[in-house]
């Protein structure tokens, strides 16, 4: 987790412009514009830094499992689109869920270790995503966040900001081989 906190830490010293607009990008490894994206690509790219590609897992789970994703009920979509689905919070929700660990809600910020992830609500169901990294807040010792939440990434005490609505950890383990 050192090193997707390092990656995430990093990424504060990156300017980059709030833009939501559909982009299409190379697939897999694709990327918006590196001056441009939202909060989730902040996750995206603190990801790259450990050799997991968002972008390619959840679209492979999604091929296998569309109807898990909010996708056709949020979007009107019929298919997954590698181009963004990676880049929706609610579809790293699933993803988050269905392949990493889901961990409790809590009121209790020592429930809450560097390289977490954490989602929220905004207020009116706009979903939010960030990550919990090492560096602790001068006013009470919370852990901080890294978001992007219009004004490049920034590492802020934000925890208990908004409604919480999951917490996640996920590392993808590198591929076994079982010998007989």
């Amino acid at each position: 987790m050192q090193k997707l906190v390092a990656a995430a830490t990093e990424r504060t010293n990156h300017s980059v412009r709030y833009a939501s607009a559909y982009v299409r990008i190379p697939f897999p490894g694709g990327d918006v514009p590196a001056d441009t994206g939202v909060w989730t690509d902040e996750v995206i790219r603190s990801y790259r830094v450990l050799g997991i590609d968002l972008q390619k897992d959840v679209h492979e789970d999604m091929l296998e499992n569309f109807g898990a994703y909010p996708n056709k009920r949020r979007w009107f979509l019929s298919r997954p689109d590698p181009n963004i689905d990676h880049r929706r919070v609610s579809n790293l929700i699933v993803f988050f869920s269905r392949k990493g660990e889901t961990l409790p809600i809590s009121r209790r910020a020592e429930d809450y270790s560097p390289g977490d992830l954490v989602t929220w609500d905004l207020g009116g169901g706009v979903p939010h995503i960030g990550i919990v990294v090492d560096r602790k807040s001068p006013r009470d010792a919370r852990c901080m966040i890294v978001h992007n939440i219009g004004e490049a990434p920034k590492m802020e005490d934000v925890l208990f900001k908004w409604k919480i609505t999951g917490h996640y950890r996920y590392i993808k383990l590198p591929f076994a081989s079982i010998s007989n």
